[in-house]
């Protein structure tokens, strides 16, 4: 089996495993135990990872808040810049192609009163910052419009869009679990007020994530027990999942120079054999701005069940791995048709693809459209 969707989730690096092993046993303390060593040494491990993570995107650690993952921070970031900034401000801007984790919180905000607008993308998945500037008023609260896409891997242009929301006084968060640790995510160069991370997108495990917030935004907390993480998030830390989080965090760091060029390679090289071989391909998604492991193709004549069904040994997707029963709303928001969309596969690439499954699944790409679209001729 090849696996090609690595933006879906990514294997556990045996290095992050080696490192949270011990906290399943021997240190297995809770963290928020103050008195003895067993509490001690959880805490230190979760400062440690916290320090970790905030020095891959270029923040304090003290400005990282740990959640059970990206949908949770995502939440996190949207509805308690919400109830926050209620007082005096209602409106919301989005993108039409975010995560399902972004767009339905912001829904639910609308069922409540809020003001939403959904900005469009063009053919190419990038949004108009001109246009942008333009949806944002003295009335907005906040602004997400996310990092890199997880469908099509393109990259927005943040830095333009968060001063875009600071000239009205609006926050800006972004969801930047596709880009941490695969290309360079800085929040103060970009000048992000929130920013959503999860562990197992850089080959940490699932079930962890983090929330970067700036100081002085004072968000309002979605989870109450207890006060942890400064009050923004109450619960027992998940001590192993974080310390995991950290040790990938701080390996994405240090490898993601080489190991992007790599990607971007194999990404590329994928590509060629593909348009070399097969007639009526459509890259989605600009190739200018793009996540190096990154390909999201559409085949025309192509039945798009049978597409995925006959790939039974390459691991890939048609879209976000939370919505396969439906057409990509990312593709359709590019100006697709509901059968484009769906005969249109996403290959995520990563740290353990090596060119021979790149060579043999664009081999079995050619081979199962050629023959889709014989059997669509013959009927």
């Amino acid at each position: 089996m090849i696996y090609l969707d690595h933006h879906a989730t990514t294997p556990v690096d045996a290095r992050v495993l080696e490192a949270m092993l011990p906290f399943f046993t021997e240190k297995f303390g809770n963290a928020a135990s103050k008195q003895h060593r067993f509490g001690w040494e959880a805490n230190d491990a979760v400062e440690r990872a916290r320090k970790q993570i905030a020095a891959l995107i270029g923040a304090s650690s003290k400005e990282i808040i740990f959640t059970s993952g990206a949908t949770e921070a995502n939440n996190l970031a949207i509805k308690g810049a919400a109830k926050a900034r209620r007082a005096d401000r209602d409106h919301i801007v989005t993108i039409a192609t975010e995560h399902k984790a972004v767009l339905d919180p912001i829904a639910s905000l609308a069922q409540d009163g809020w003001n939403v607008t959904v900005l469009p993308v063009d053919r190419d998945g990038l949004v108009d910052v001109a246009k942008a500037a333009a949806a944002i008023t003295g009335r907005t609260a906040l602004v997400s419009v996310m990092a890199a896409n997880n469908e099509i891997g393109v990259l927005q242009p943040l830095k333009e869009l968060a001063a875009a929301a600071h000239s009205k006084g609006a926050w800006f968060h972004t969801d930047a679990v596709q880009a941490a640790g695969k290309v360079p995510f800085d929040v103060e160069e970009v000048a992000v007020d929130f920013a959503s991370l999860t562990a197992h997108k850089m080959y940490g495990p699932k079930g962890v994530g983090a929330l970067y917030v700036r100081r002085k935004r004072p968000i309002a907390a979605q989870i109450e027990g207890g006060g942890h993480e400064r009050a923004m998030r109450s619960g027992t830390l998940n001590v192993p999942g974080i310390v995991g989080f950290g040790r990938a965090a701080e390996i994405a760091r240090v490898e993601m120079s080489g190991e992007s060029k790599r990607l971007e390679s194999l990404r590329n090289r994928l590509l060629e054999q593909l348009r070399s071989h097969i007639d009526g391909l459509t890259v989605n998604g600009t190739m200018q701005a793009r996540l190096p492991g990154n390909l999201n193709v559409s085949f025309d004549g192509v039945d798009g069940e049978a597409l995925l069904v006959g790939l039974e040994d390459v691991a890939v997707s048609s879209g976000a791995a939370c919505t396969q029963a439906e057409p990509s709303h990312v593709l359709t928001a590019l100006g697709h048709s509901k059968d484009r969309a769906l005969a249109s596969l996403r290959f995520g690439i990563g740290r353990a693809t090596t060119p021979d499954e790149i060579d043999r699944a664009a081999s079995k790409v050619q081979e199962l459209v050629a023959r889709l679209r014989r059997l669509s001729t013959v009927g």
